[in-house]
């Protein structure tokens, strides 16, 4: 049996001070020319404030009085104005946004900043982006839950906002520097406050009757599992084959635990290997013998559904799925159980399943506003956390200090209460995007391409041999890295 692996530790060196990157609207030094940003560093102790309870009506009511985390304001050292336009994801769970609205809205009465945000759902974010991109005009804040680093050319390096957080509140969590910095050009393309983990969510009850009660604690478990499941009762695996993101994070997830990647540590292309071929004949066969066609035309909403709707007995997913089913179908809801990442020959790891990038494009009319909001949103992770319900958690662990209590005891309705504890130690099983190198703009490119799961998908569907859909991909794969090596932006 195969021990738990854990990703590696930082091998790159934190920027000592605000690197190059002049724009219209920022000199050499970005915010500390500014001077805009607050420079009072607020006590961890002041986010764990307790008052008042939510009211939204998308899910379960928190159990009380006295759980919402008391929101906290920092005036800006220098007078912001004008108007800040936010683009940004439909969150998964609907509370986050209604809570969101008002929580830019109360920001900008505050700092003297008119705000529009669009929500717009999440396949339709990277087509904005990138439209808004090449046109050079647009929103001045953008969010995604995917990579972003292919446009570090035609983003602000936000190397100032992430030291400035890291001096308020200590080292950012390495998943989410990795998920976020270039080594290469010593820049933050994106600024990473928040991430969300991937682990694997079941039906109990279907489980059960194939004597895994506790669901699959393996790859193994889960092809011999699921296949029972099917035969027994019609019901499919639901691991995604689409060119969509959750698909994407489920190859990551398969390939890593079978010892395969898409670079390795020193950001060469590493696809092409035994572990790869291997990881492809394991989802071959997972196909045949525990899946449906289905899963080569899903969206990220499809496997939420089908696992909700008692079609899918197993999906990678995040807490998501169980969320929406809490609010609807409580029988249901209390029926979906979670396991951490399921271990291969190799490891057991998993993809982030959502990356907080938020990017500042070049074009981007009142960037000074833009990172000092951001800067807000991330002193009010409590906030942030608790109004996602527990889906988006902290790169600054410290401001977060009540999280272990709510995985122990979710404000939600959990049942059991302590349903969300094996989410203390997720850091420890989950991998930034590029692992195990960093998140750079090939592996950018590589992820928004959808080149894994047409690898997976081409030979599940039998259009290509497992050796002949990794060599596929292998050739794809180096053509991107060799075009953002030619420009400097990855190495290897």
């Amino acid at each position: 049996m195969a021990d738990r692996l854990t990703p590696d530790s930082p091998r790159t060196p934190e920027p000592s001070a605000l690197r190059g990157g002049t724009t219209p609207h920022s000199g050499p030094a970005g915010l500390g020319r500014r001077g805009f940003l607050a420079s009072t560093a607020l006590a961890a102790g002041a986010y764990g404030l307790l008052a008042g309870c939510a009211s939204e009506s998308s899910g379960p009511q928190a159990k009380g009085s006295g759980d919402a985390p008391k929101e906290v304001f920092t005036s800006p050292a220098t007078k912001l104005s004008g108007s800040l336009s936010i683009l940004m994801w439909s969150h998964f769970v609907p509370r986050h946004d209604a809570w969101f609205d008002k929580f830019v809205a109360d920001w900008g009465r505050k700092a003297g900043v008119e705000v529009r945000v669009d929500h717009v759902n999440t396949v339709d974010v990277p087509r904005r982006a990138a439209s808004e991109i090449q046109a050079k005009r647009g929103h001045d804040l953008i969010q995604h839950i995917a990579p972003f680093s292919q446009y570090e050319p035609a983003v602000l390096d936000m190397s100032d906002v992430v030291q400035e957080a890291n001096r308020r509140w200590g080292r950012q969590q390495e998943l989410c520097r990795k998920s976020s910095y270039n080594p290469n050009t010593e820049k933050f393309y994106a600024y990473c406050p928040g991430w969300t983990p991937d682990p694997g969510d079941y039906r109990r009850s279907m489980w059960q009757r194939v004597g895994m009660p506790n669901g699959p604690a393996s790859w193994d478990d889960l092809l011999r599992g699921a296949a029972e499941i099917k035969r027994q009762t019609g019901v499919p695996c639901g691991i995604g084959l689409s060119p969509e993101t959750d698909s994407n994070m489920a190859a990551r997830a398969l390939l890593w635990s079978f010892g395969g990647s898409v670079q390795d540590e020193n950001e060469r292309v590493a696809i092409n290997s035994d572990a790869t071929v291997a990881a492809v004949e394991y989802m071959t066969r997972l196909f045949k013998e525990a899946e449906t066609d289905e899963v080569f035309s899903w969206n990220p909403a499809s496997n939420n559904q089908a696992l909700i709707a008692g079609k899918s007995s197993y999906i990678l997913n995040s807490i998501s799925a169980w969320r929406t089913a809490m609010g609807t179908n409580r029988e249901i809801g209390d029926d979906i159980h979670f396991v951490p990442a399921l271990r291969g020959p190799k490891a057991a790891l998993a993809a982030q399943h959502v990356i907080q990038q938020w990017i500042v494009p070049t074009y981007a009319g009142n960037p000074d506003a833009a990172k000092e909001f951001l800067l807000h949103y991330t002193a009010n992770f409590p906030a942030v956390t608790y109004h996602s319900e527990m889906y988006d958690l902290p790169a600054w662990p410290s401001l977060v200090p009540q999280l272990n209590g709510w995985l122990d005891n979710d404000p939600w309705g959990a049942k059991p209460a302590n349903k969300l504890a094996f989410l203390k130690d997720s850091v420890s099983w989950s991998a930034n995007i590029g692992y195990p190198g960093p998140s750079n703009p090939a592996v950018g490119e590589t992820f928004n391409t959808h080149v894994l799961p047409t690898m997976f998908g081409r030979a599940a569907r039998g259009q290509a041999s497992a050796k002949e859909a990794v060599a596929e991909a292998e050739t794809q794969i180096k053509k991107i890295f060799e075009n953002w090596r030619d420009r400097g932006l990855v190495g290897g």
